[in-house]
């Protein structure tokens, strides 16, 4: 039986973080035969019965410890663990567990990971001191390679692939119609439905204008649905109550929870994404459905990079007269953008695949 650990921000209600559990679950479990997966979470119930794997209290470092001593490889997995942007106190906690793992002399795997931004000096050295330690790395994007090169991770050899969501199956078109028919969504083929999908991490009053503006333009010039869309619902809905206060128009404001499928099932019925949420984008991605970006941090114009894309622009340069340019352009090239996706995602999605490979070479004892 082949123990495997999987550390990652899992556990705090955040769709994109949990997409990432999802997606590396069904890989392990759809490629390696024999294996047993404990996760690391700040919500061990929930982990546990949403993706049917062992989970412990990541807090707990006593359970934490033993559990490393008893498992074969640790997988860092996904997302922007190394970063001191959103908390000084992660990287160090993310690095730490890779440490516990190096001293006990498992495997250590970084799984698809977006490395930075790393600001603090103290910090590129302990990601350096850390990685240059472990067994295998993969990145999601160049950006993410360059950096560990840049400040001096040189070995093991480092991989890019991309984030780990992408490997998802598409979700059920006919069950994310009838979750919007229950947030309020009329049943009317000719209205167009637009998705909009924002981070509220920081108080933006400009970005909440221009949003609430475009949306109620968008009801007034298309007689179009608009839905607004929580990635993070700690972070999200606040911002969606505000819009929701500002705008003028009646738009559909998703406030219950759903799992990972349904909400790409959600996002399949739309006809246009507006995204500054990552994981929106890759979701609209995954379902062929045309997306706008709007750029809070580097990995989203990574992404749209991947996928032959831009961005929009910043959250802080939006304008709504733009964004209902961009959205009219994107309205006339529907069909285009649809053939592109599909495209980009089936190139994507093929190389994930060495994940496992490497994986399974590390669970052979190998080097890779």
């Amino acid at each position: 039986m082949h123990k495997i650990i999987i550390s990652g921000y899992y556990g705090f209600n955040n769709i994109g973080d949990e997409s990432i559990l999802t997606s590396i679950v069904d890989n392990l479990k759809e490629r390696i035969e024999d294996i047993e997966i404990t996760v690391l979470s700040v919500n061990p119930q929930s982990t546990s019965e949403r993706h049917k794997v062992h989970a412990i209290d990541r807090k707990n470092m006593k359970q934490v410890y033993h559990a490393i001593k008893k498992c074969d490889v640790l997988i860092s997995g996904g997302g922007s663990l190394l970063q001191d942007v959103t908390s000084r106190r992660s990287i160090s906690y993310y690095l730490v567990i890779m440490l516990i793992a190096i001293l006990l002399r498992k495997k250590v795997m970084i799984y698809s990971q977006g490395i930075g931004p790393i600001n603090r000096h103290m910090n590129k050295y302990f990601v350096q001191w850390v990685l240059n330690k472990v067994d295998c790395i993969t990145v999601r994007d160049e950006k993410s390679h360059k950096l560990l090169q840049d400040i001096g991770v040189h070995k093991p050899p480092i991989y890019v692939t991309a984030d780990p969501v992408m490997s998802l199956k598409k979700g059920n078109i006919e069950i994310g119609k009838k979750r919007l028919l229950k947030e309020g969504m009329q049943n009317k083929k000719e209205k167009p439905l637009i998705g909009f999908a924002i981070r509220g991490w920081q108080k933006n009053e400009k970005l909440k204008e221009n949003i609430a503006k475009t949306a109620d333009k968008l009801i007034e010039n298309y007689g179009a649905q608009v839905a607004f869309i929580p990635f993070h619902f700690g972070e999200d809905m606040k911002m969606m109550e505000d819009i929701e206060e500002t705008m003028m128009h009646k738009a559909i404001f998703i406030k219950n929870k759903y799992d990972i499928y349904e909400m790409l099932g959600i996002v399949g019925n739309l006809d246009l994404l507006i995204g500054v949420r990552l994981h929106s984008l890759i979701f609209a991605a995954i379902m062929n459905i045309p997306m706008i970006a709007i750029s809070y941090d580097p990995k989203i114009d990574s992404f749209m990079e991947s996928l032959g894309l831009s961005t929009l622009c910043s959250v802080d340069e939006l304008a709504y007269e733009d964004l209902l340019l961009a959205i009219e352009n994107k309205r006339n090239q529907s069909l285009q953008d649809k053939e592109v996706l599909r495209y980009s995602v089936e190139k994507i999605q093929k190389k994930l695949e060495i994940n496992e490979k490497l994986l399974k070479d590390l669970l052979r004892q190998g080097a890779c």
